[in-house]
């Protein structure tokens, strides 16, 4: 199945609601209608140009040119069981009926003189067709014999769309500029219903499911509703809606730690939820009022208490299932308003300071917000310089920063830390300000280069982002009250800044079209992107995975994916000179390949780097092992009792299936020895047992040598049972030699001195010591050489333990000074 979209003057079809299969271009103007017509589709442009398109090859079937003065094509439809052929409607309110193979007019409907068409849908009747007007008549008309059957009329102006009820019901509703829906009686011929509000913009497309009593309607409000009629009236009730928002958004945030949910306040006066995992998780928060009883009496056309576009919003979930755990504030409004994630809908307070109260002052309004972290109190800023904090719970006035207001320009930033113990306020005139949240006291203020634009706190860092009026970014550390970062390069206002969830990053967005990643370690630039629409806000995902942004004239919000999550990305500054590719945002046009070779030699690069075995060679270097090669090496006896099988195995009745083979790390398959019927001799043949191993023999030789490199990779080859048969075996009464014991000995030093494989030298030499300790106190030679290895490791301790004690000490001075 295809679905066909046209945008300008470009036609495609689409499979699978993502793919574009086919792309038809020929139309010089831009396309309004589109009919689907068996193997071919039907187009027609604005400068009254009709083509019937074959899907499959692309090409043009047939070409029909109309005189605009004379038959100006508004509507079309093909009638149900007319083969070949296809109606058109005018806006000079005429009706043609064209055979497309033939390329015949067939016959001309002279109009009924009440406008020009505007929509033509069929009837469940055969030859039966409602016509539309733009006067607000519809017309039920029977083009076989060119019969009018019924006609209605509606007050709210040209009909946009109509449909017939399939399921039995005689009824036919029509849709209207206003929203309203309106119900027809076919049988009786007169309104049964009324829909009112059924959408908040014009009604723009409208269809009864076949043989179901419900209704999918879509509007300019950029939603889409079901409607079911399963109660007394014949009126319909909403059944399901997924809607976006009318115009486009002013802020976004994620909401809640995982990730999957970004609220998002729109020009339209709306606060809504949309879900990253699946859309039926969406969910509307309403519209803002200043009296919802009353707004909802008057409707959403007449509402006259509906509250301004929602400018700034602050978010909390620590306690939003006992109260609101959202705050806002909207254009040109001293009211900041509370809302109910839950609940889905506006809360139950409106916080106005008291100075505020009774009159209403010009040009005062709410500027910024902010939530604690524990949900308990809202910080909100206002024009006139005044900071005031309000209980979320009962929405009481808790108190205002300064002894009248807190700065002398407009507060244009607001943050507490994650510990209640600060509060940062930023003012127009170039001050920062650091306030006791509990006593409100000022505790620190600076003048900044530039007055601030936005202001941005990452609370578990304490990073303060600051973007100023000169288009530059300072990043300032709470604890030290110092700018410890300083980034410029933005051409245009800054709109919105995000940090990544770690603090690593800063991202900015601004006018110029860009949105830019700082590295704050490092202090430089590290992705840019050039847009073709400018970012209004951006927000960084909880778990770092996404980054959303909304853009200038935009209903959508676009998620970006952090490949740094998923593949090999450099992370190198970018030159001074660099100047990113315009990327157009997904959804405008069909994606195009892109090259990405700079990337991918990036990537090769770094793909070519090997880390080297040690970094220094004072620094203690652990092996790659996994644990369990050495780490169960002093337990392999209580391992082994475990394990014990509690009866011996039996000998199978038949050949087993699977040839057989030899047990060990390397898989041999055992070679068939020939039949002896001879009794085999039970004395031990001591010649096998006298064979040394590749280990043993490299011991031997490394006494002279002194290199140890090919016995410690041996061992590192070897399981844990192995291991300990190579142990036992250095011992002389299990055919070993004391300075093959001695060897071992200086191997375990060796390790000490490179200081590499430090975990695998104490698990190696405590096998060796619990094996060998009664030898080892009897032969004056190796102990000798353990007194030497005992040197070397209280030296390596010493160090590792002055390291430790210099980093706990530096801790506790930082927990005990910051808390």
């Amino acid at each position: 199945m295809l679905v066909f979209a046209s945008y300008g003057n470009l036609l495609h079809a689409f499979a699978r609601n993502k793919e574009v299969v086919h792309i038809y271009d020929g139309h010089k103007g831009e396309i309004r209608l589109l009919q689907p017509f068996g193997d071919h589709v039907i187009s027609v442009d604005i400068d009254n140009v009709l083509i019937v398109w074959d899907v499959q090859s692309e090409e043009e079937y047939l070409q029909l040119t109309f005189d605009k003065a004379v038959f100006a094509v508004s509507a079309i439809m093909h009638p149900s069981t007319y083969l070949n052929k296809i109606l058109l409607g005018s806006e000079q309110g005429s009706l043609q009926l064209w055979n497309v193979k033939s390329n015949k007019l067939l016959y001309s409907f002279p109009g009924w003189g009440l406008g020009g068409v505007t929509t033509l849908e069929q009837a469940p009747a055969i030859d039966v067709v409602a016509v539309g007007l733009v006067s607000g008549h519809i017309i039920v008309h029977n083009i076989k014999f060119d019969e009018t059957l019924m006609k209605f009329q509606q007050d709210w102006g040209p009909i946009t769309a109509i449909s017939f009820r399939t399921d039995g019901h005689p009824v036919m509703a029509a849709g209207s500029p206003i929203g309203h829906i309106a119900l027809w009686d076919l049988e009786e011929k007169k309104l049964i219903s009324q829909m009112r509000n059924a959408h908040s913009t014009a009604i723009a497309g409208m269809s009864f499911v076949q043989g179901e009593p419900l209704l999918v309607t879509n509007g300019a409000d950029n939603a889409i509703k079901i409607w079911i009629f399963d109660g007394p009236g014949g009126r319909g009730r909403l059944l399901r809606c997924r809607m976006g928002h009318s115009a486009p958004p002013t802020k976004i945030r994620y909401h809640g730690q995982n990730g999957q949910q970004i609220l998002s306040a729109g020009q339209d006066g709306t606060l809504q939820s949309f879900s990253t995992v699946h859309e039926r998780f969406n969910k509307s928060l309403g519209r803002g009022s200043i009296n919802k009883k009353k707004s909802k009496r008057k409707g959403l056309q007449n509402d006259t208490m509906a509250l301004p576009p929602i400018t700034a919003f602050a978010t909390e979930i620590a306690r939003q299932n006992d109260w609101d755990g959202i705050i806002a504030c909207h254009q040109g409004y001293i009211t900041c308003t509370t809302w109910n994630y839950q609940k889905t809908s506006m809360g139950a307070h409106k916080l106005k300071p008291k100075a505020f109260s009774k009159n209403k002052p010009l040009d005062v309004y709410a500027t910024v917000v902010d939530i604690t972290t524990c949900g308990n109190f809202a910080v909100i800023g206002l024009s006139t310089g005044h900071v005031d904090v309000y209980n979320m719970q009962s929405g009481i006035h808790r108190g205002h920063y300064g002894k009248e207001k807190a700065h002398e320009g407009a507060i244009r930033g607001v943050a507490v830390d994650g510990l209640n113990q600060l509060t940062i306020t930023a003012g127009s005139e170039g001050l920062i300000k650091f306030w006791k949240f509990k006593t409100m006291d000022l505790v620190y203020s600076a003048n900044l280069s530039s007055p601030p634009s936005a202001m941005l706190l990452h609370r578990d860092s304490g990073i303060l982002g600051i973007a100023s009026d000169d288009f530059d970014i300072s990043v300032l550390d709470v604890e030290t009250r110092r700018i410890v970062r300083k980034f410029s390069g933005h051409h245009s206002q800054i709109n919105d800044m995000t940090f990544s969830p770690d603090g690593r990053w800063l991202i900015t967005a601004s006018m110029d079209c860009t949105i830019k990643t700082w590295d704050l370690p490092s202090g430089c630039l590290i992705d840019c992107l050039l847009l073709d629409s400018a970012a209004i806000s951006i927000s960084m995902s909880p778990t770092g995975d996404f980054l959303a942004s909304s853009h200038v004239d935009d209903l959508g919000i676009y998620l970006w994916s952090n490949c740094s999550l998923y593949s090999l990305v450099s992370l190198r500054p970018l030159p001074a000179d660099y100047e990113p590719s315009v990327i157009m945002l997904p959804g405008t046009c069909p994606t195009q390949d892109v090259d990405i070779t700079g990337d991918e030699e990036t990537s090769d690069e770094m793909i070519d780097y090997s880390s080297p075995e040690q970094l220094e060679g004072q620094l203690v270097t652990l092996s790659s092992l996994s644990e369990s090669r050495w780490k169960n090496l002093l337990n392999l006896d209580v391992i082994k009792k475990r394990n014990k099988p509690r009866e011996p195995p039996k000998v199978p009745k038949s050949a087993p299936f699977f040839i057989p083979t030899v047990p060990g790390l390397i898989p041999r398959y055992a070679v068939a020895k020939e039949e002896n019927d001879e009794q085999q001799s039970k004395v031990v043949n001591l010649g096998v047992l006298a064979q040394k191993s590749d280990f043993y023999v490299q011991l031997e030789e490394a006494l002279s040598s002194n290199e140890y490199k090919s016995p410690l990779k041996i061992l590192k080859e070897m399981g844990p049972s192995s291991i300990e048969i190579e142990l036992r075996g250095l011992a002389p009464d299990a055919g070993g030699s004391v300075e093959v014991m001695k060897s071992f000995l200086r191997l375990i030093g060796t390790m000490l001195n490179t200081k590499r494989d430090f975990e695998l030298a104490q698990a190696y030499l405590a096998l060796f010591l619990k094996l060998h300790l009664k030898i080892l106190s009897s032969e004056p030679v190796i102990l000798e050489e353990i007194a030497k290895v005992s040197t070397q490791l209280e030296e390596t301790w010493i160090h590792l333990q002055t390291l430790f004690n210099q980093s706990l000490c530096v801790l506790n001075y930082m927990k005990s000074a910051f808390l």
